[in-house]
């Protein structure tokens, strides 16, 4: 990336991009850096992205709701208060730890793209991939939600209190009205073509076209309304009745762009259960989310080749350090762009992804000395049953939206869950007081390569596009001991690894890891956050050969971690995020 490029994604911040370069985008504006916000308890403990979600969720926990019922009220109220970052318009993945059975469970929420669909969905007239923002808006990005389902499947499980009862927080909320926090307004600001259809302009705007300012009393019946349905009739409201119906008016009727969800397509959909992909990181175990979320494979994978380096001889925030990283995530990411997709699609080598005696020989391509001047594309072992697949590296948009929370209840039980509706306001389709996903840009637009290699992440009918969406549960001893995950599109990656690592190796307190400053190398460039490093380390990482970039970090980290008994929670000063427990 040059100097130029660099300065102009600052300067932009959702900068439209040949799809190809799109992982170069930063999903959402940066809001400033304030306090990482940290709380201990004894029994319980919520941490989520906003402090009216964390204490919708404290208050189930405090009436004896289950880690499940307060994830259930705490995404309700983020949907209101955090509106473009997730939502019932949206999909997620979910960790749960069963502490009864001590089993830890994986729900696959994630979106799926139309059954209309083919893989030309995303090529203009000439055979070209579209523009993102030309993708993005309207209802041609738009797939079937996942995450009401993800929610009712999970509260069957292990739910506790009633399923109605969950609603009553955001009900309340969207009925009286909550003030627009400094984080929402500067994403109304900043945020190009939020005010494109007139639903989302009149909520959001005010007569003059400027966005309603920090402090105004912003009400939303038609969200309490909505809320109501799902509470007295459950999730099929959502994807049988009235509001499917509106759901696939709002896409077929866009003026800026129409698209193809059926409601057929919303009947027919189900969240997944699924296993979780686990490896051992020196005395820990740490669980990730299987494909198709690339989450857990590429945060496994950075750890697996760090692993053979010796942490005491790079420390935390040094040139070595940063390095090694970058390295490390480099080979990670070459491997994700290849193989990672759908599993229900096409043939996925997980467990070859994350393979210690794999990881070993990925590991020696590092030059502790010198950066790689060309990333070699690994050849993980495939499941017995499939053959290798020559696919094509390929990346996607990717421009992850989205919000992340631990919760963790009085019976040990706990949830790390990463939610999201993509880009920021997702499809700008606001519907029956929610926003509608734009997912189905993070497909690749190119569904193969000029001589016709096939690409993984191709769109296809009915497939979940790869996500980098990275919910984390780390044991040791076969106890939990860390809950962690983070918003930030395919940077979700290295947000997360790089705070295990100094977590786990380098005993820092888990709200410094949190704070300290962001490295990111998806694959070409490495990325500083601006603001927090000095010139004579960027003069020592570019005498290694990095190609570096000044780039505003908008991670939203947060995580739960048991120290000595008690619970301990901590958000990222860089959003708007708390913790709170009894």
């Amino acid at each position: 990336m040059t100097r130029l490029l660099s300065t102009l994604l600052i300067l932009t911040t959702c900068l439209a991009l040949p799809a190809a370069a799109n992982d170069a985008v930063i999903p959402e504006a940066a809001s400033g850096f304030g306090q990482a916000q940290t709380a201990k308890a004894e029994h319980y403990m919520a941490v989520t992205a906003n402090p009216l979600a964390t204490q919708a969720a404290r208050d189930i926990l405090r009436q004896g709701g289950s880690a499940v019922d307060a994830t259930i009220a705490a995404q309700m109220v983020l949907g209101l208060v955090e509106p473009q970052a997730s939502g019932l318009g949206g999909g997620a993945f979910m960790l749960y730890w069963d502490n009864g059975n001590r089993k830890l469970r994986y729900y696959d929420g994630r979106e799926t793209a139309p059954q209309a669909v083919d893989d030309r969905h995303f090529l203009d007239e000439s055979g070209k991939p579209q523009e993102f923002l030309d993708a993005v808006i309207g209802g041609y990005s738009v797939g079937t939600p996942g995450v009401v389902k993800l929610l009712a499947l999970s509260h069957r499980q292990h739910g506790k209190l009633p399923w109605a009862k969950l609603f009553e927080p955001a009900i309340q909320l969207a009925e009286q009205g909550f003030a627009i926090s400094p984080r929402l307004n500067t994403l109304l600001r900043e945020t190009p073509k939020v005010a494109v259809n007139p639903a989302i302009r009149a909520y959001f705007f005010q007569a003059d076209g400027s966005p309603k300012p920090v402090g105004f009393i912003l009400k939303n019946p038609a969200y309490a309304k909505t809320l109501r349905l799902l509470a007295q009739q459950g999730e099929k409201a959502f994807y049988q009745g009235p509001i499917a119906r509106d759901i696939v008016r709002a896409v077929h009727e866009n003026p800026n762009r129409a698209g193809k969800l059926a409601l057929t397509d919303l009947k027919n959909y189900q969240a997944v259960e699924r296993e979780p992909v686990c490896a051992f990181y020196r005395v820990y175990r740490v669980c990730g989310t299987a494909p198709p979320s690339s989450g857990g494979t590429t945060v496994l994978a950075i750890l697996g080749i760090l692993e053979h380096f010796d942490p005491a001889q790079r420390p935390a925030e040094s040139t070595a350090f940063y390095h090694l990283f970058a390295e490390a995530s480099r080979l990670a990411f070459a491997d994700r762009n290849t193989y990672v997709a759908d599993p229900d699609f096409v043939s996925v080598p997980t467990a070859g992804l994350v393979a210690p005696d794999y990881l070993a020989q990925r590991a020696q391509a590092i030059d502790p000395d010198r950066a790689l001047s060309v990333v070699p594309l690994g050849r993980p072992a495939w499941p017995r049953k499939a053959a290798q697949v020559d696919y094509l590296q390929s990346r996607s948009p990717e421009l992850i939206s989205t919000s992340h929370l631990n919760i963790v209840d009085a019976q040990g039980n706990a949830v790390s869950m990463t939610t999201s509706i993509e880009t920021a306001f997702g499809s700008r389709l606001l519907v029956d007081g929610f926003l509608l996903n734009n997912q189905l840009t993070d497909f690749s637009f190119a569904p193969r390569g000029p001589q016709g290699q096939r690409i993984a992440n191709r769109i296809e009918g009915g497939k979940r596009p790869r996500s980098s969406m990275a919910p984390i549960v780390v044991f040791r001893d076969d106890k939990p001991v860390l809950l962690l995950g983070s918003p930030g599109g395919a940077r979700i990656i290295d947000y997360v690894a790089k705070s295990l690592v100094y977590i786990l190796d380098q005993q820092l307190p888990m709200a410094d890891a949190i704070a300290s400053p962001h490295v990111i190398d998806m694959g070409q460039t490495l990325e500083l956050e601006q603001g927090r490093f000095g010139n004579e380390e960027r003069d020592r990482l570019q005498a290694l050969g990095h190609h570096i970039a000044d780039v505003p970090q908008t991670s939203g980290l947060n995580g739960i971690q048991w120290v000595n008994g008690v619970l301990e929670g901590s958000s990222d000063p860089r959003r708007e995020g708390t913790a709170a427990g009894d």
